[in-house]
């Protein structure tokens, strides 16, 4: 299969080319040739698959040669994060790529003989990243080059540095193939060292003190990570011979000894790249970074890596102590994060708490290990994929023509902006109204904890889902109120971005009309190849009686609004705090004063934001981590 080595190669020479060519329209037209190429290369290697009957196939044997690639890229990534380190006086950080990196190099070179194996594994799960990674990670980048050029002509402090910017982009895709395809556990790090270093560069990318400090603290977070796989590999190597990711699976979910630490140890890794409690300030700090970079590290690559890994890894994790310490882990960073989501007005601030929040949900589901709970992460996983990645988007159009991101500037945005309100209207009901699949997922992942008793994860569930409603609720409301502002608003969006934007949520509408029947024709198929058996938690019936919905969200608000276009529609005067001065948006107070009348939202900022909660939530999941794990590896050895 040609595919699979041009997917992961061919990105990386387009980045080539992305940081030789200085010239923006030259660079514009590779890139979107190069993301389309990317785009339809994913889609023949799907639909050849699907007409081979979705096989597993396992490829790729003998790579000696391409290890020793591999290893020198390993040394090159190590080279770059030691300079840095040293560059911005961080030095310690660079510790935890050279300790790891030594530690592969004498494993490969001089560690015991390992089983052969294959390198490459193709399967319902990773067939499943690549379509999210190929599509939605192309149209990202597509949407990149006009939102680039936006941003460079708001933002005149920061050096122009595009060029630097879209070869991190296809880095980044290339790497997350690599990673999503990778048998071998030696290859598997290389590609998530691939993805922690880009993701470091795109979030230092305006080279500010904070952009830096912040991509430092997604550097040091995500080695540990790395660091943590690394001892994973080499204790496998030696305990069991192999370093097929499929076998460590296959020996946990048999219950071997071997497997229990290797099992821990990448479970506690992967935490770290799906920003989970006490790692979730790194990806707070990816704020700074233009929103393309948010949009690819919150959606469809970055995060969702560590989420693959342990919904690979939940068989193995099922019934054990390791699952019990990730879905606790995963519950209560749902909880919390959708708490302090609650306490914040910048909408990329909103958007990141809540990828946190769903992304704590998916990784309790994979903790708990059975096909009912994955059934529900992994349709959690596709629609907070195309959900999140419009909203972001569409915060930085929006941001581009409002110059805020302020959720309270967003006020009557479905009037002002008719376009961008549409989109961001999708996107947030993708998030937590039915018939999107969020919602219903988050139901699923309900029924089957109370099914199984797990009734802390089921109190985690009720009481975050309530306070996640609260806050989409509040973001919603405000761009669909009605205003009758003097301040006129430009549409500025380009036509790369309106074109991604529209795709996404096209994308979303279909999946919600075609729920039912991606469950049966390819969910339930995936659960039985990696459990024996497959179970969807909510009835079919249910399923497309909530499509039904569907018709109500949008038909209903269209109706209203033509109605009032056509119709002379009386307006009344609304109470206010004095006497209404007849334009609903003035009054005259007990003074005498004529004041304009303002509506803002309740935050709580100063009760249950991040500096109020953040270290208390930390201290708690970092004292349950490291008691858990000490038990995990006091029982094994």
């Amino acid at each position: 299969m040609w595919m699979i080595p041009f997917l992961i190669c061919f990105p990386l020479v387009v980045a080539v080319l992305m940081f030789a060519i200085r010239e923006n329209k030259i660079r514009n037209i590779i890139a979107y040739l190069g993301a389309g190429t990317i785009m339809a290369v994913t889609g023949l290697f799907a639909f050849q698959w699907f007409a081979q009957g979705t096989p597993v196939l396992e490829l790729y044997y003998h790579t000696h040669t391409i290890d020793m690639i591999m290893l020198g890229a390993v040394w090159l990534l190590m080279f770059v994060i030691t300079y840095l380190s040293f560059k911005y006086r961080k030095h310690i950080i660079s510790l935890l790529s050279i300790i790891p990196t030594m530690l592969i190099t004498y494993m490969e070179l001089f560690g015991p003989e390992m089983a052969e194996i294959a390198h490459i594994r193709v399967d319902k799960l990773s067939m499943l990243m690549c379509i999210i990674v190929g599509v939605i990670g192309s149209l990202i980048v597509i949407y990149s080059v006009g939102y680039m050029h936006g941003y460079h002509h708001l933002h005149t402090e920061y050096e122009d540095r595009r060029n630097y910017f879209f070869m991190l982009l296809f880095i980044f895709l290339g790497a997350m193939f690599g990673f999503v395809l990778s048998e071998s556990l030696l290859w598997i790090d290389l590609f998530w060292e691939m993805t922690s270093v880009c993701s470091f560069l795109l979030i230092g990318y305006t080279r500010t003190k904070e952009a830096i400090n912040n991509s430092f603290r997604a550097l040091w977070m995500n080695l540990l990570g790395g660091a943590g796989v690394v001892i994973a590999i080499m204790y496998a190597g030696y305990k069991t011979g192999s370093l097929s990711f499929q076998n460590l699976i296959t020996l946990g979910t048999e219950g071997n000894a071997a497997a229990v630490i290797p099992v821990a140890l990448l479970a506690v890794a992967a935490l770290t790249k799906a920003a989970q409690m006490p790692f979730s300030t790194w990806l707070m700090g990816a704020m700074v970074a233009p929103t393309p970079s948010s949009a690819l590290l919150h959606s469809a690559t970055m995060v969702k890596a560590g989420i693959y890994i342990l919904f690979r890894l939940a068989p193995a994790m099922s019934g054990t102590m390791t699952g019990l310490m990730i879905s606790f882990i995963g519950g209560f960073t749902f909880f919390a994060a959708s708490i302090m989501a609650i306490a914040q007005t910048d909408a990329k601030k909103v958007l990141a708490f809540s990828t946190v929040s769903n992304l704590g949900l998916m990784v309790a589901c994979a903790g708990v290990g059975t096909a009912e709970t994955v059934w529900a992460g992994v349709f959690l996983m596709i629609f907070h994929a195309i959900s999140k990645s419009l909203l972001f988007q569409n915060v930085g159009a929006t941001e581009n023509a409002l110059h805020s991101r302020d959720i309270e500037d967003m006020h009557g945005l479905i009037f002002r902006l008719p376009k961008l309100g549409a989109f961001m209207f999708i996107g947030i009901a993708g998030m937590f109204l039915a018939p999107f699949g969020m919602l219903i997922s988050k139901w699923s992942a309900l029924k089957a904890s109370v099914d199984m008793g797990n009734i802390l994860l089921v109190l985690f569930i009720v009481y975050g889902s309530a306070t996640t409603m609260f806050y989409w609720t509040k973001w919603m409301s405000k761009i669909i109120s009605y205003t009758d502002t003097e301040i006129k608003v430009t549409d500025i969006t380009k036509k790369d971005e309106r074109l991604s934007l529209t795709v996404h949520a096209t994308l979303m509408i279909l999946l919600c009309l075609l729920f039912p029947i991606l469950s049966v024709v390819y969910v339930e198929p995936l659960l039985t190849e990696m459990f024996g058996t497959a179970a969807a938690v909510l009835p079919q019936g249910v399923l497309f009686l909530l499509i039904a919905i569907v018709c109500f969200i949008f038909v209903a608000p269209i109706m209203a609004f033509r109605y009032a276009e056509t119709s002379k529609v009386r307006q009344l005067k609304s109470y206010m705090n004095g006497i209404n001065v007849g334009n609903n948006k003035e009054f005259i107070d007990s003074m005498g004063e004529k004041k304009h009348l303002f509506m803002t939202n309740w935050y709580f900022a100063h009760d249950i934001g991040q500096r109020k909660l953040m270290r208390p939530c930390a201290f708690v999941t970092t004292a349950f981590l490291i008691i858990l794990l000490c038990m995990i590896i006091g029982g094994a050895l």
